[in-house]
């Protein structure tokens, strides 16, 4: 117990000192967990730990990833990605096999073990890659659903990969694995024969017979998410025990997995594919809010452990070929997904994400080579070289991520100048960024019969936009010259409505110092936000939750038996004066400053709050009272959201 208590303590305290630090440095999670884990590998050398060991039940957290993955996909959704599943996703896999494969034969390995290390390096980090892009947003971007997606086609891959290489399996490791074998025999008995024995549905069976019962397995999966998880999570939700919930969400993840073990398949695959069949199930967030805390924790320890499994004797002794290696595989992992880029469209900053975010080998690349050891496909040596280069590569990921964020996007409209559309007519009205904000402005001011300019980013919401006549624009929102050249300087409303929120806001600073003229509406992501935008010039901004949550309060109002016209009258006396304390906090706000560490601004909401609370209480009963709104002596406007 005391060794098992100590082994958590090192991960934990790893995880909590590194992963903040590496977060703020800018860095990410990602990187943070593995400088950890090659941080505590010198203590867990002393302690005679088994990483490896370790790894392999921390990969579970890819397991559960995947199941949370596949709830978000509805099966529409999903049949309608086929196009880049085979297309891309197959391309990538293929291109790559191949020219890993070419590369590995001029190396001098035989034709199976280069198609080994061919298959291996063909697939990416789909634990990091994923988390990366939704902890930068980027999740939903052109070159985030591709690379999804071919995530995604790797993952099924892996099936036929595991079916495939014992056929590649070299004579001379069988016959001396043989020899091994009856060497152990004689020295320990028959008892050795016995141990690494592991259960299986399939062992003995010919092909079709384990196809036949693949088959059946994902039928079963299919078959109970879509009849027997209802009523046995509406049988579980009478017990009134979040707990036992809980342990319900982990132990249908876990038993998925283990059925997709006993049948040799992918229990990744196996649980996505459960995920998916539960996307449309009423119990599907309580699922997601359930299993999250467990697929993070999991996640952030296998991390740890690839970081603690680098081997730096073997690294020292093959520095330069080792590092050799790891940079010719993520550029031609890059140089293939480049020239997919090109043939499926993908534009601008998107080509570049697609090719820099999947350039790395994948946890998946441990389990295969693996494998390939004790199928005999490979020499132990060279799977401990690749297992370094696999790491490192995965190790170098989230630094092409920072090269991507800090040089390509600001960059890349200078190296691929003539991406973005001309724009051949200038409106009254410019909007950055088409998407569900700024695309319900579009067609507001559309139907009221209003020339617009919208310039967005994202080519294929662009191109499913322009099948419905929309005129929107492909460029870079926050680039001077697609400004000017939409007809900033000549228009009389610029709408804000990007995503991102630091770009957001240095692109309003930049329409504000410009064209001081044009009228700037601005969406803003939250209340700290709107101080941040009323700091770079902008006077009406829409805060994107707010309105909505105004109309609810309003509705539960009127649930409680409140007549509609006071109802209106309350909501609207709530928001006269949430907005007059926004301009008295606004000034106190300082975007340098953390606000639980803004002393000044602490100070004005304590000097603001209680007296507000007791005034707003006072108007609510009034309005109750006499169904009518009290007068306002002085009303300082501030930020309209």
């Amino acid at each position: 117990m005391t060794d098992f208590l100590l082994l958590a303590f090192i991960f934990l305290i790893a995880g909590v000192i590194a992963v903040p630090i590496a977060t703020r440095l800018g860095l990410g999670s990602v990187l943070g967990y593995l400088i950890a884990g090659i941080v505590i590998s010198p203590v867990l050398a002393l302690l005679h730990v088994d990483v490896i060991s370790i790894q392999h039940f921390a990969e579970f957290g890819v397991v559960m990833m995947l199941f949370l993955v596949g709830l978000e996909l509805e099966p529409k959704r999903l049949w309608a990605m086929r196009g880049k599943l085979f297309g891309l996703g197959g391309g990538q896999i293929g291109l790559t096999a191949a020219a890993v494969m070419g590369i590995g034969l001029l190396f001098g390995l035989g034709w199976t073990v280069a198609l080994a290390v061919g298959l291996i390096a063909a697939l990416s980090s789909t634990a990091i890659v994923l988390q990366t892009l939704n902890e930068k947003g980027l999740m939903k971007s052109g070159g985030g659903q591709s690379s999804f997606s071919v995530l995604l086609a790797q993952d099924i891959a892996v099936i036929p990969m595991l079916a495939l290489m014992p056929l590649l399996a070299m004579p001379e490791l069988m016959d001396m694995a043989g020899d091994l074998a009856h060497a152990t025999a004689d020295d320990h008995g028959e008892a050795a024969g016995d141990h690494g024995s592991g259960m299986s549905l399939v062992a003995g069976l010919n092909g079709w017979q384990t196809a036949l019962v693949n088959i059946v397995a994902i039928a079963a999966v299919v078959g109970a998410g879509s009849y027997l998880t209802r009523p046995i999570f509406r049988f579980i939700a009478g017990a009134n025990l979040r707990e036992l919930f809980t342990a319900t969400a982990l132990m249908m993840v876990i038993g998925i997995a283990l059925l997709m073990s006993l049948v040799g398949l992918s229990p990744a695959l196996g649980t996505f594919l459960a995920g998916v069949v539960l996307a449309n199930s009423e119990y599907r967030h309580e699922l997601e809010s359930d299993i999250d805390p467990f697929k993070g924790l999991l996640l952030g320890l296998f991390f740890m452990t690839v970081g603690a499994a680098i081997n730096f004797g073997l690294l020292a002794d093959n520095l330069l070929l080792i590092l050799g290696l790891t940079v010719l595989l993520i550029a031609v992992k890059a140089g293939v997904l480049a020239v997919l880029a090109i043939v499926f469209k993908l534009r601008g900053a998107d080509r570049w994400l697609l090719a820099l975010s999947l350039a790395q080998a994948g946890e998946f690349g441990f389990v295969l080579l693996s494998f390939s050891v004790s199928s005999m496909i490979l020499p132990q040596m060279l799977a401990d070289q690749l297992l370094l280069v696999v790491a490192l590569s995965m190790m170098l990921t989230p630094l092409l991520f920072i090269f991507y964020d800090r040089v390509i996007v600001p960059r890349y409209a200078v190296v691929e100048n003539g991406e973005a559309d001309d724009i051949e007519e200038q409106g009254q009205v410019l909007i950055a960024g088409g998407g569900r904000i700024g695309g319900m402005v579009r067609r507001i001011l559309n139907a009221a019969g209003y020339n617009l300019t919208v310039i967005d980013y994202n080519a294929q919401h662009l191109d499913n936009m322009r099948r419905f006549g929309a005129r929107i624009y492909y460029g870079d929102a926050t680039r001077p010259d697609m400004l000017q050249a939409a007809g900033l300087q000549h228009c009389k409303v610029f709408v804000a409505a990007i995503d991102d929120k630091e770009k957001l806001t240095e692109l309003v600073h930049y329409v504000h110092s410009t064209a001081p003229h044009v009228h700037i509406i601005a969406r803003a992501i939250d209340r700290h936000h709107v101080y941040e935008l009323w700091a770079a010039g902008c006077r009406d901004i829409i805060r994107e939750t707010y309105d909505s949550s105004l109309r609810m309060g309003r509705s539960a109002l009127e649930a409680l038996d409140i007549p509609k016209d006071r109802a209106v009258m309350m909501v609207d006396a709530f928001n006269r004066a949430d907005r007059a304390s926004m301009i008295r906090l606004a000034d106190a706000y300082d975007p340098n400053i953390p606000v639980m560490e803004n002393e000044a601004y602490i100070a004005r909401v304590q000097e603001i709050l209680g007296p507000r609370e007791v005034a707003m209480n006072a108007e609510m009963m009034h309005i109750l009272e006499t169904g009518e709104m009290p007068d306002e002596d002085e009303f300082i406007a501030g930020p309209s959201g």
